[in-house]
This record gives structure tokens, C-alpha cells and sequence, in this order.
């Protein structure tokens, strides 16, 4: 069977990647066609648009690239009534990808699957008419959703398990290398000091807004720990090192920038992060965290926090535990001592530090051990095949 995939971020294409890899376990002839990273590319098929080109977040961006936005959704639709695929399969990136849900509905009779569904239960919740209308079936990553889509809305919902959970699982079951090998491999000379692990998001803008602030929050750590930046595949060595430099003077010694994430939270004491998976994969790798998220208009973005915005929580940690087990310091609450202060409480000795690992076997235990994107791709193939018969 041919596949169509389209995922629009980093983290979309590593799930769709995972994926694409189980959907080969249970259809021996299957083929690909997507919209998608280098980790799809890695597995196989066709990549008919790199994800990068793709990625754009917050309004002015979005405004700016609309010709660009527009141009690429008519080139996907184009291209799979062309190759009519059988099923269409979407990775999350819900803007982009439920306009092609509903162009094809209305314009053909490709069933289309949704893994990793939209976070509507966050806002813009009136989207469920549209995934009623459009979407054949959904897949859920996250236990909530389930409540969510079947109780709120009557919209049966499929729980195959979570792919983060998958990945730091087998990540963690084969990595042994130590901590002081690690660092040396990264040129990093200071391999007697543990490590703070900074998590600034996966798209320019975000990096932009959160990092200065972050380097500044631990600046005064760096004596005694090695302050090192996680940085997305995407985003070039260079780009950190310019939204850093203000801070870099105020540190007495090379700033690092690592593209190898896993690794480094498996290794990390601590960490800060920015809202999104990243926060759950820091979990997951039991590293206590602030989560941190700088918006525009801060005072605005919270009273759409308290009185708009659906959920309680931004990050997956708590909205899974369903109660704060790390801090978010978003809009209003974002500042260099605010951060600095909540770290503080989580480093080694911290009052906050031992909660929060007990808080982390909460959420293991509602994500539960299901191999996600095998259930998925076993649901995906039997449904495809019994619709074909």
C-alpha cells in the first residue's frame, strides 16, 4: 500500500519516522510518499517537501511566509490526488494538516488517519466539527484526549500509547556510555561537573525569546556546573551561539552547544525547558525542571491563560499528571529570577528536587508501556485492508 505522511516539525518527523518503521512490520509492500524531516527520509520512500521549509510559529512569522504556507498546502494536495495514496496519515501540526483533512474529504474518497492529534482540548476547541467531518480516525498519544474526544464531544478516539515514552525507553535500555566519556567526546573539558541542561524549543523564535533569559537565570552556576544548550537538528550551531551572545560575557568559559539531546538529559543533573515534548522527554529521563516559556503582551497572555485558554497547565508533564509537578514560568512568570530561583530548588539538596522525581513516576505510570507507533500501524493496516476488501 502506498502511505502519504505529512508532518510539519521535528517532532513530527521523528514520530512519523517510528511510524513508517512499524507500518513496514505489518505491510511488507509498503511505500511512502511524505512531507517531512530527515528522520523520514532515513526509513524511505519520497520525500516530496522537506519540514523546514514548513516550520513557522507565532503570527507575525506566519503572516510574513503565508505565500509560502499557501504554496505548499496547494503543492501537497496536488501532489496526492495525483498519486492517490491509500490512506493519508497526519502528524500532529494541526493548522496545515486539517486543511488538507478537509480539502480531501470534500474532494476525494482517501480515507485519512490522524496520528498525534490536534491539542483542541488547549484551544481553538471548536475544531472538533471539522475533525468530526474530515478525520476517519484519530490516534491518540496522550491518556487525557480519551476523556476529552469520547466523553465532551462523542468522538470515538483511538489510545495507541506514547511514542516519547517508546523512544526513551529504547533509548535508555541500549546507552551506557558515561558522563565523563560524553563530555569528552563533546570537547567538553570540565568533565567533573555535572551538568545543566538548557532546552530553548525546536524553532528560531522560540530559541530567540527563551535562551538569553536562561543563560542568564544560571549564569552564576557556571563555576561549578557545565551549562550546555540542546540544539534542535534544524537550526544551525551559529544561530545559538548569536541569540547567546550577550550572555556568554558574564560566563567564564565556552558556551556549548550539543545536537544530541537524548544523551545529554541522560546525563543531565537538571534542566530548563521550554513548554512542548520536550518537557515530557525531560521527565521521562527523570531530570527535575523549569519549564519556561517567554510570550508577547505577557499580562494579555495570561489573562487568556485564566479565562480563554481551555486547559490548566502548558506542559505535558502536568496536564498528564493532572496537577503541577513542575513549574511553568510562562508570560507574566518568566524572568531571570524567577527561573533562577525555581532551578535552585531542584538542583541536588533543592526542596523541590525529590517531589518532582516522585511526581515523574506518576505520569510513567498513566502513559503506561504500549509500543505506540506498533499499535498504530497494526490499527492503520487492518482498517486500510478491510476498507480495500
Amino acid at each position: 500500500m502506498l502511505y502519504y505522511l505529512i508532518a510539519g516539525e521535528a517532532s513530527g518527523d521523528l514520530h512519523a519516522s517510528r511510524l513508517m518503521q512499524s507500518l513496514r512490520k505489518y505491510d511488507g509492500d509498503a511505500e511512502f510518499r511524505f512531507i517531512g524531516g530527515d528522520n523520514m527520509i532515513s526509513v524511505g520512500g519520497t520525500c516530496v517537501k522537506h519540514c523546514r521549509e514548513m516550520a513557522y510559529m507565532g503570527f507575525v512569522p506566519v503572516l510574513l511566509h503565508l505565500r509560502t504556507i499557501f504554496r505548499n498546502m496547494a503543492l501537497c494536495k496536488r501532489d496526492i490526488v495525483e498519486r492517490r495514496p491509500d490512506v493519508v496519515i497526519l502528524v500532529d501540526y494541526a493548522g496545515f494538516n486539517l486543511n488538507i483533512a478537509r480539502f480531501l474529504h470534500k474532494n476525494t474518497d482517501i480515507p485519512v488517519y490522524y496520528y498525534i492529534s490536534p491539542k483542541i482540548w488547549a484551544w481553538k476547541e471548536y475544531r472538533i466539527k471539522n475533525i468530526k467531518r474530515d478525520v476517519d480516525e484519530l490516534l491518540s498519544i496522550l491518556p487525557f484526549e480519551v476523556t476529552f474526544f469520547e466523553d465532551k464531544h462523542h468522538y470515538p478516539v483511538n489510545y495507541v500509547g506514547n511514542p516519547t515514552a517508546d523512544e526513551v525507553r529504547s533509548f535508555l535500555s541500549s546507552y551506557n556510555e558515561t558522563t565523563d566519556r560524553f563530555l569528552r567526546r563533546h570537547d567538553i573539558e570540565r568533565t567533573d561537573k555535572p551538568v545543566i541542561a538548557l532546552l530553548p524549543g525546536s524553532r528560531r523564535q522560540e530559541i530567540k525569546d527563551n535562551l538569553p533569559t536562561m543563560l542568564e537565570a544560571c549564569a552564576h552556576l557556571a563555576d561549578n556546573y557545565n551549562i550546555i544548550i540542546a540544539g534542535a537538528p534544524s537550526i544551525e550551531r551559529e544561530y545559538y551561539e548569536k541569540c547567546g551572545t550577550g550572555e556568554l560575557s558574564t560566563i567564564n568559559y565556552q558556551l556549548s552547544t550539543i545536537f544530541d539531546t537524548y544523551p545529554l538529559l541522560a546525563h543531565a543533573t537538571a534542566a530548563l525547558v521550554t513548554s512542548g515534548t520536550a518537557t515530557l522527554e525531560t521527565a521521562l529521563f527523570n531530570v527535575p525542571q523549569v519549564v519556561c516559556y517567554k510570550t508577547p503582551l505577557p499580562r494579555l497572555i495570561r489573562f487568556a491563560f485564566n479565562h480563554v485558554i481551555k486547559v490548566p497547565y502548558i506542559s505535558l508533564v502536568n496536564l498528564i499528571a493532572d496537577r503541577e509537578v513542575v513549574p511553568e514560568l510562562m508570560a507574566d512568570l518568566f524572568s531571570k529570577d524567577n527561573i533562577s530561583s525555581r532551578l535552585a530548588d531542584i538542583l541536588p539538596g533543592g526542596k523541590d528536587r525529590k517531589t518532582m522525581l516522585d511526581g515523574y513516576n506518576n505520569v510513567r505510570q498513566r502513559l503506561g508501556n504500549t509500543v505506540a507507533p506498533d499499535n498504530a500501524a497494526q490499527l492503520i493496516t487492518e482498517k486500510i485492508a478491510a476498507r480495500r476488501r
